[in-house]
């Protein structure tokens, strides 16, 4: 089997964010993307700078890291990075499904994959303006279909301004469908500056008021959980 290139498995904790958010986790975190998002905070898992650091592991590696971490108790596992989308996850996902493990992904939806069918989640996040990245939603679209006998499909979109936030109703609306999570962005990725919980809540409300003003009814607003507890720490 191919090696995979891993930047970090880790837990267990839980999910700061998304449709599963609170849900005990282990992460396994894939290096590499073939996205460079202007804010994103996971740059150590992005930039080929760093691929000296991801482990080059067979799956089944991947996978005696992950028994080992949640003491072989089935929990859900989410598949990050990066984009996990661009290797093949789909043997680990094969193996933790026998020992009874649910699965999450998220990725961009820019590279459509057959596992994305195996999944209990999976979290479509295409990019909004301020990432200056430009979604191919005829990508985006394989990877619907991809996952079209995934347990569930969801869109989440990170908000930061006024553009994202009026983007994000646009490409909403290509999916009427799938259940929609809106999620106001950080702005600080540095690891070693702390975030006060007071300014996600801002952010969070900044949002929240925005939704409720328009009365798109539709979409979920949640926060960074993750962030208001740990900051940008990264492995929790």
């Amino acid at each position: 089997m191919t090696r995979l290139r891993i930047a970090e498995i880790f837990g267990p904790t839980i999910q700061g964010e998304g449709a599963l958010i609170g849900e005990p986790t282990i992460f396994v975190r894939a290096g590499g993307c073939d996205y460079r998002c202007s804010w994103c905070d996971s740059m150590h898992a992005v930039d080929s700078a760093f691929r000296e650091a991801w482990a080059p592991l067979e799956p089944v590696q991947v996978w005696e890291k992950v028994r080992d971490l949640s003491g072989g108790v089935p929990l859900t596992v989410s598949i990050s990075g990066g984009n996990p989308a661009i290797q093949d996850f789909g043997p680990v996902i094969a193996m933790g499904k026998r020992d009874g493990y649910r699965f999450a992904c998220e990725t961009q939806g820019s590279i459509a994959r057959p596992w994305f069918g195996d999944l209990d989640m999976l979290a479509l996040s295409p990019k909004p303006p301020s990432s200056d990245q430009v979604v191919d939603w005829d990508a985006l679209e394989a990877c619907v279909q991809a996952g079209r006998t995934a347990r569930q499909t969801v869109i989440k979109i990170v908000i930061f301004d006024d553009i994202d936030y009026e983007w994000a109703k646009d490409a909403a609306a290509r999916y009427p469908d799938l259940p929609l999570y809106l999620q106001p962005g950080n702005p600080e990725v540095d690891p070693e500056v702390p975030v006060a919980a007071q300014d996600v809540a801002d952010r969070v409300l900044w949002l929240v008021e925005k939704v409720t003003s328009d009365r798109w009814f539709r979409a979920r607003v949640l926060p960074q959980l993750h962030v208001m507890l740990w900051g940008n720490l990264r492995g929790v």
